[in-house]
């Protein structure tokens, strides 16, 4: 009988035995395999999220398929219980660490949030800032404020997704929206170039006839934007989906966009973002 080795990811590398279950191979290394339904395939609390080497693991049977199916399982998430090993180099890590984990993951409402649970990610990152609108904020009424605020956002928001970007937040008076998650990261390039030139002009469309007409104001903004890896999944906050964006190029866009004030400028874009688009500073 042939043994391969696993590696479970921050806990152990473990022997399984050739027809021996993920999750039987764990509880027998003594990794605490959270498996509420005694591995039945009737719950799914001993999923595992795999890291490396899928193809070294058995095809998905048919109980897990249904369960697959019913939760929206990403390719990548496996049932520990109907999971058996093929070859050697499989890591892989556990979602369910304890009962704490439990509703981040089981029932009706966290069925439809597992779709992405964590990926890395190429995108290209987009902060906008509306400049100066705190002392603005200081001086007006609430309702000129907010209206001001959703006359730019509906703007901006429409260009952004016209170009297959996404809003992953706002903050106050600025923004940050991400490019690539769906489409490719090299097709989203010259997308995010567009989109940051089409808001400029549509700001200016409506400085000179809808903020100066009516509020005797004059908006201007800063746009940052760069290119790198990040990390990505949802969270679930009562029934809401949020998707989370983290990590270094969402700081160095936000660092871009702030220093648009000190150089005069409204949109400066890192040279790693300019190299997607193919172009360079003399084009």
């Amino acid at each position: 009988m042939k043994n391969f080795v696993v590696e479970f990811n921050s806990d152990k590398h473990i022997q399984v035995e050739e027809g021996q279950s993920l999750l039987d191979a764990s509880l027998a290394a003594g990794i605490p395999h959270f498996h509420i339904c005694g591995g039945n395939a009737r719950c799914s609390t001993c999923r595992v999220l795999v890291l490396a080497r899928k193809e070294s693991l058995t095809i998905p049977n048919e109980k897990e398929n249904l369960l697959k199916d019913q939760m929206h399982f990403p390719a990548n998430v496996r049932l520990a219980c109907q999971t058996y090993i093929k070859g050697n180099g499989v890591r892989l890590t556990r979602i369910i660490r304890d009962e704490s984990d439990i509703d981040l993951y089981v029932g009706a409402p966290a069925a439809a949030f597992t779709e992405n649970i964590g990926i890395e990610k190429e995108v290209i990152t987009c902060f906008i800032d509306i400049r100066d609108f705190t002392d603005y904020v200081a001086t007006h009424l609430p309702f000129d404020i907010i209206h001001i605020i959703r006359k730019l956002f509906n703007s901006f928001h429409a260009t952004i997704e016209r170009n297959n970007g996404k809003i992953i937040e706002t903050m106050g008076d600025g923004l940050y929206a991400v490019f690539g998650l769906d489409p490719d990261i090299s097709q989203s390039a010259d997308a995010v170039v567009r989109s940051g030139y089409d808001i400029l002009k549509n700001l200016e469309q409506l400085n000179n006839h809808y903020f100066s007409k009516n509020f005797d104001q004059r908006i201007e903004i800063g746009i940052g934007i760069h290119a790198g890896t990040v990390v990505a999944g949802n969270i679930r906050l009562g029934n809401e989906k949020h998707l989370l964006v983290m990590g270094y190029p969402v700081n160095v866009a936000a660092r871009l966009q702030n220093a648009t004030k000190e150089l005069n400028n409204n949109f400066i874009i890192s040279s790693e973002a300019l190299k997607l688009t193919g172009k360079t500073l003399s084009d």
